[in-house]
């Protein structure tokens, strides 16, 4: 990490930061303050809207879990951010994801793939669909096309925003190095 981890429990210096931190915990519970918390945290404000923007992505929207996790998992992959892909992987396979699916998942290249390796044609328009918002930002109408012909109106918006947030996500962590496992394969 390029910058300390604010200590855990964090000094609260005020009580709106303190409730701040209640409420980043309450969404991580059971589990600890994760070190992206304690980099978040050096900015109580911004520690919040993302607990806020973050927690509806990952646990209000109408995906099924392995279409949102194959989509960050390909964030995570094609920005190196392997501390994100240490974290979702797992979360794919619990998700549905076969090994096969996930091995393909984990390749940085998959140019010329469309179909099969573990992946249905659907999570295939996931990887197409992630692929091209995280590489290039333009989507191209024929991936959008194939997208649509899986998922409703309310779905596109929410995958779009899963990965648009997690290319945040996957930025910040890799330009701090959180975690320190991003930009080394591996991890």
């Amino acid at each position: 990490m390029r910058l300390p981890y604010v200590s855990d429990p964090p000094p609260e210096t005020t009580p709106e930061n303190a409730a701040i931190v209640e409420r980043v915990r309450a969404r991580r519970a059971p589990r600890p303050l994760q070190p992206l918390d304690l980099a978040l945290l050096h900015s109580p404000p911004v520690a919040d809207g993302w607990n806020a923007f973050l927690g509806a992505v990952r646990t209000k929207t109408s995906l099924a879990d392995d279409v949102r996790e194959i989509a960050i998992c390909r964030v995570a992959v094609i920005n190196e951010a392997w501390y994100e892909w240490s974290h979702h992987a797992p979360l794919a396979k619990a998700g549905g994801v076969s090994d096969e699916g996930l091995e393909i998942l984990g390749e940085t290249d998959l140019k010329g793939l469309k179909e099969g390796g573990g992946l249905t044609s659907k999570m295939w328009a996931v990887v197409q669909y992630t692929d091209a918002m995280t590489e290039h930002v333009s989507v191209p109408d024929e991936t959008f096309a194939e997208l649509k012909k899986h998922f409703s109106d309310q779905e596109i918006v929410e995958l779009t925003a899963t990965v648009a947030a997690y290319n945040c996500v996957s930025r910040f962590l890799v330009a701090l190095n959180v975690g320190e496992k991003n930009g080394v394969r591996g991890h």
